[in-house]
């Protein structure tokens, strides 16, 4: 037993009498908020909901304004039909048991409790890979990579392979910085000839290529207003250590930590009710990172290890879910319940033009 007995004491000295104790209230794990359903649109899920797996989206056409004189023979434009393809291509899934006899025997609800644990993890798989692909990324925690594949056919056919365009993907140079070209950050780190050097932050900003949260929130969003973006609909998405500096930088930001209604930031991350520099501005942990991530301290900006944040509109992405079911069968060879599950879906980046992306760390 835990309490210590004195020395000669021997009644009950098997401490049989103080039984264990199996509470029936589980500790659950902590659980990361979801975006993806929040800034993403589901325009072409009813295309593909019964049947097929890919969707022809079809572009509108680009028209030519000509200057018009008297007496000008008209010449009649050809209209292109050009389209791309929102592919479902991506699958994910679960599948436990539960022994008869340890069903009967348990104190608790274990395929309940399970089955509770698998849908978050589905939801947060699919967060996660959602995030990723619209920003450029492939992988998963800890194994992130630059995405070198498209997924279907462009929907701009200047983007690069990660269909996204390369002016809108934010690095150090965007703000007078020097590339580092796979040499030393300031924190010693050596990175990858060809990576982009993230944007060194700091509340308030500082010398150099030292850059404030709000001016790189301020060049995402003139980014867009020169691209013709909508404002109605705009987004913003970052890491912990992103807003723990934004709020550093201008106090304002701390009375809309939260919403009235807390429900709202755990359920989809959303940070604020209001706009700031007309964004809706969420956090999330499922955003890609390099190495140590952006908690990186360098004052030159690092390829070694650093976070990515990301800009954009609900029209830029679109999110289809095809098979989203989960069920619960006897097990062939066993004398036990198997629980499965299976989230079928597809994403395609609509509009690259309203997708800005930066990689950054933080400065001294």
């Amino acid at each position: 037993m835990a309490i210590s007995s004195a020395s000669g004491w021997t009644n009950l000295s098997n401490g049989n009498f103080s039984p264990v104790i199996y509470s029936k209230k589980i500790q659950k794990q902590l659980r990361k908020s979801s975006v993806i359903q929040d800034i993403t649109n589901t325009d072409f899920f009813g295309n593909i909901d019964s049947m097929g797996d890919t969707v022809k989206i079809i572009k509108e056409p680009d028209i030519t304004i000509t200057a018009l004189e008297r007496g000008t023979a008209l010449s009649t434009q050809a209209l292109a039909d050009a389209d791309f393809t929102l592919v479902i291509d991506q699958a994910n899934y679960f599948q436990f048991a539960l022994d008869d006899i340890e069903a009967q025997m348990a104190h608790l609800n274990w395929i309940e409790l399970a089955s509770d644990k698998a849908a978050y993890s589905l939801k947060d798989a699919y967060d996660s890979e959602c995030l990723g692909y619209l920003t450029g990324w492939t992988g998963g925690a800890g194994s992130w990579a630059r995405r070198s594949t498209q997924s279907g056919t462009k929907a701009n056919s200047t983007a690069g392979a990660d269909e996204l365009l390369a002016a809108n993907s934010l690095d150090i140079t965007d703000f007078g910085g020097s590339e580092l070209a796979g040499s030393a950050d300031a924190a010693g780190n050596s990175g990858s000839a060809g990576e982009a050097t993230a944007i060194p932050l700091q509340s308030d900003g500082g010398s150099g290529a030292i850059t404030s949260p709000l001016e790189l929130v301020n060049r995402m969003a003139r980014l867009m207003d020169v691209q013709n973006v909508e404002m109605e609909g705009r987004y913003f998405v970052a890491d912990p250590v992103f807003y723990e500096m934004l709020m550093d930088e201008n106090s304002k930001f701390i009375n809309n930590d939260y919403t009235s209604s807390g429900t709202d930031v755990m359920m989809n991350g959303k940070v604020t009710n209001g706009l700031i520099r007309g964004f809706r501005m969420y956090k999330s942990n499922n955003l890609p990172y390099i190495g140590n991530g952006p908690s990186n301290i360098s004052n030159t900006g690092s390829e070694h290890s650093f976070g990515v944040v990301v800009a954009g509109h609900d029209s830029a992405v679109a999110t289809a879910t095809q098979i989203n079911k989960v069920e619960t069968f006897r097990s062939p060879t066993q004398f036990s319940d198997i629980v499965r599950g299976m989230n079928l879906y597809g994403r395609k980046i609509l509009r690259p033009e309203a997708l800005i992306t930066a990689c950054y760390n933080k400065a001294v």
